[in-house]
């Protein structure tokens, strides 16, 4: 077994610093195979999955080539989307934590140019971005490579699947040429498009190459099932309510789909919260410890926000969306079933994609075990036997008189048995309003469905609008879903789509700090500027104190309860967005 440490690496001592801050002794192999040729100004070629400890295999390196006097853009690192990006540059300024004069920018699409072009212009050397915005900046005349001494390629074959061969090239050839900088490239994968780059941007480069990790933890069971598309949310609400873990985490793949499927799950009745890649730093960590101290339940997350999360309360792992490529899924279960702990992980796939189910379980070397999704009867039948466990201990406590004689009077009154009267309250208890419209479990009524049982209540079919596919039809009906009347109160929070902000992350800082559940809500008005949101009664000053307090892309809430339409509301009314 090999002892190499960090130390070995030859490294300056402000970067040993940082990675002994961290608690890190001992480099990954592919950080031990990357940092001593790059440190020597050599090409690389890495192939290495996600996980691995890329960043600091290429971060660390390009750190020692940067000349924090020199106020010009002296390293480009290239990634595929804003999540990695934001992850990588978050990194590189932790092991710069002890380098003075180093400044890192992260640009990206969606995002306002000013903050970017601030930063550039004031000088910073390190550039981490999405290729669109790089030309974007290049073509403005904002961002110029011309002293590039280090450009990385950070999963290179993602890159180029999602269509940025162009912008690839567009943005090598305005830099110095092959040789005259050091190129570094990584990627999962080695096919011939990949092969084709490193030939015509890298001299010599020194091959790395990582093997995949494809083992996964003995005391983990792994299932899935064969969920078409848009019945997606309402599987993964039933498997849920059914679980007899303490909590689970579900895996997607974008940032929106994080926002849409933990505000979904929040308004259904669950403790649900979402994180991506940009999410803050001191967000992440607030959620984190809510999942550790069990104020959070599930955790919706894309695979970047997910790296280095290991709670012991995670005994579900789902994947709601199948990682593109097979090596993530070994990644993602590993989030479970560690020291010992028994886990489970359940993965939808649609029917469309079973070859990606065979690809996995080649990986692993062993099949996984279909299971069916929890039918309407067997949520209420779990639900129900959960309830009836915790009523003997009710029992014994004492103080029913009051309860017997409402259930007599009732009785005596309409000649209803009390049998009777206990199933109704019990089917009431989980959400079971009867056979011909069956409410989903804890669900709001705003995910409309209508799903048929027969005499005995055993599922037959089911038709779904959620999701995705919801929100168009909604949209082409003319807008957002009408709010009921017990929606009486109407609130008004500092932030808005300009901002940034989306309608999960409103729900997770109303429900996470305010105490209130996601039935409480009603309509989301997010305009320009501030938003507007309907709740079903008032909140106490401590409530709108903690979520005044609560911060969505670095501003503060600031609710207060609105008074009426304001100039700016009038102004933005057109622009907002009803969710």
């Amino acid at each position: 077994m090999s002892t190499l440490s960090f130390d070995d690496l030859s490294l300056p001592d402000a970067l040993l610093h940082a990675i002994f801050d961290m608690g890190y002794d001992q480099p990954t192999p592919i950080q031990a195979g990357a940092i001593p040729p790059l440190l020597e100004g050599r090409d690389i070629v890495g192939i290495a999955q996600t996980g691995t400890g890329k960043t600091a295999a290429f971060g660390l390196p390009l750190l020692t080539h940067v000349d924090p006097q020199s106020r010009h853009v002296q390293a480009l690192v290239l990634a595929p989307t804003r999540e990695l990006a934001i992850q990588s540059a978050k990194a590189m300024g932790t092991f710069a934590a002890h380098c003075p004069g180093i400044s890192i920018v992260t640009v990206y699409g969606g995002a306002s140019y000013v903050p970017q072009l601030r930063a550039l212009k004031d000088g910073a050397q390190i550039v981490v971005g999405t290729p669109g915005r790089i030309i974007d900046l290049i073509e403005k005349g904002a961002l110029n490579l011309t002293q590039l001494r280090m450009l990385v390629l950070d999963e290179a074959d993602e890159m180029l699947r999602m269509g940025f061969a162009d912008d690839v090239e567009t943005i090598a050839a305005t830099a110095p040429e092959p040789g005259e900088r050091i190129t570094a490239l990584f990627s999962a994968t080695m096919p011939p498009a990949i092969e084709r780059v490193a030939r015509e941007h890298l001299i010599d480069p020194v091959d790395i190459s990582v093997a995949p990790q494809a083992s996964t933890a003995e005391n983990l069971e792994q299932t899935y099932a064969i969920v078409p598309f848009k019945h997606k949310l309402g599987a993964l609400s039933r498997v849920l309510w059914t679980r007899t873990e303490d909590a689970a985490i579900v895996f997607v793949r974008t940032r929106a789909d994080a926002d849409e499927v933990s505000a979904d799950l929040t308004q259904r009745g669950f403790k649900a919260a979402g994180i991506s890649g940009d999410v803050s730093q001191s967000e992440r960590e607030r959620i984190v410890s809510r999942l550790r101290d069990g104020s959070l339940d599930v955790l919706v997350a894309t695979d970047v926000a997910a790296r280095g999360l290991d709670v012991e309360r995670l005994g579900l792992v789902i994947n709601f969306d199948v990682p593109r490529e097979a090596e993530a899924y070994v990644h993602r279960v590993g989030r479970t079933g560690r020291a010992g702990r028994e886990g489970r992980a359940l993965t939808f796939f649609t029917p469309r994609e079973r070859s990606r189910l065979r690809a996995i379980e080649r990986l692993i070397d062993m099949p996984l075990v279909e299971v069916a999704i929890p039918t309407p009867r067997e949520v209420s039948e779990f639900q129900a036997r959960r309830l009836l466990t915790t009523l003997p201990e009710r029992i014994k406590s004492g103080r029913l008189e009051l309860y017997f004689e409402l259930l007599a009077e009732m009785s005596d009154t309409t000649g209803i048995h009390i049998e009777d009267v206990a199933a109704a309250l019990l089917a009431q208890a989980v959400g079971d309003r009867g056979p011909d419209s069956y409410h989903d479990q804890r669900g709001t009524g705003r995910v409309r469905r209508e799903e048929t049982v027969d005499d005995n209540g055993v599922f037959v079919s089911a038709s779904f609008e959620e999701g995705r596919d919801a929100k168009k039809r909604k949209s082409r009906r003319g807008g957002a879903r009408p709010v009921s009347s017990g929606f009486s109160r109407r609130y008004r929070i500092e932030v808005g789509h300009r901002d940034g902000v989306k309608p999960g992350a409103i729900v997770g800082a109303i429900t996470g700090e305010g105490g209130v559940t996601g039935s409480d809500l009603g309509k989301i008005d997010i305009f320009p500027n501030f938003s507007l949101v309907e709740l079903s009664g008032e909140l106490s000053d401590q409530a709108a104190g903690r979520i005044g307090r609560a911060t969505i892309g670095g501003r503060r809430l600031r609710i207060r309860e609105d008074t009426g339409p304001s100039r700016d509301h009038r102004a933005g009314k057109r622009r907002a967005r009803s969710y």
